[in-house]
């Protein structure tokens, strides 16, 4: 037997009767994007690049130093997205290798929807030849002989573009990838997101209220700082290596 009192207390825990009132709201969303503009051309998949650049027969290919200025400082040309969609920018400067291509390729190849994407190439094709000597030389004996051919790529550069009747999130994780692989830092970008950090820097640039930043330490040589720093700061003020 179930005392009085444990069943009032039942009672009140579990009524006998609910009352379920249903409401309804309107609900807006958003209209889907419209790829009525976007054309997708023939040729869809990034083309193949010569590993070695083409010479006249009767020229001999030429040597070349090293010339690090192709790597450093910020891209000035190439650092915007054309098809105003999504791609692969480098945040730093390197060299791209035939393989680093190769990999760039094949990875838009198997990850991209041919039907309603397409990728096209923002950077040239392996053009610097960089020299080595082989292994157990002895110093001297002139310069070492052609061993391949690189891309030199500054800061900014955009690498490759993907554009199609697509969403960001469906390309991301193939822009993800490609970044990740580079063999210099890379992050995968959007109009908007490019957007954003332009907007960004210049709100950043205007609101800071430590007016003794790098660039007027540099340019009133606060502390004798020219004695000691790059001249590379001095054109950069710190901002690329």
């Amino acid at each position: 037997m179930i005392p009085n009192t444990m069943k009032l207390f039942v009672g009140i825990l579990r009524p006998e009767k609910f009352q379920l009132i249903l409401a309804s709201g309107i609900k807006y969303f958003a209209p889907p994007k419209n790829y009525d503009d976007i054309e997708i051309p023939e040729r869809q998949r990034l083309r193949i690049y010569d590993k070695v650049p083409l010479y006249p027969s009767n020229l001999k290919p030429p040597k070349m130093q090293k010339r690090l200025r192709y790597m450093r400082g910020p891209e000035l040309l190439h650092n915007k997205l054309q098809l105003k969609q999504y791609g692969v920018m480098a945040t730093g400067g390197g060299r791209l290798r035939h393989e680093h291509f190769e990999m760039v390729r094949l990875q838009v190849a198997r990850r991209l929807d041919m039907k309603r994407m397409f990728a096209i190439w923002r950077v040239d094709p392996p053009w610097q030849p960089v020299t080595k000597k082989g292994q157990g030389q002895r110093m001297g004996g002139g310069k070492g002989a052609i061993d391949h051919y690189v891309t030199p790529v500054k800061a900014g550069r955009i690498i490759f573009e993907v554009s199609g009747k697509c969403e960001y999130k469906e390309v991301y994780d193939m822009l993800r990838i490609i970044a990740e692989r580079l063999p210099f830092k890379a992050i995968p970008v959007s109009q908007d997101i490019m957007e954003k950090m332009a907007a960004d820097e210049k709100w950043q640039e205007e609101n800071n209220l430590n007016k003794y930043t790098l660039k007027y330490i540099i340019q009133n040589n606060m502390g004798g700082c020219h004695r000691f720093i790059s001249k590379y700061d001095h054109k950069w003020y710190g901002k690329y290596v």
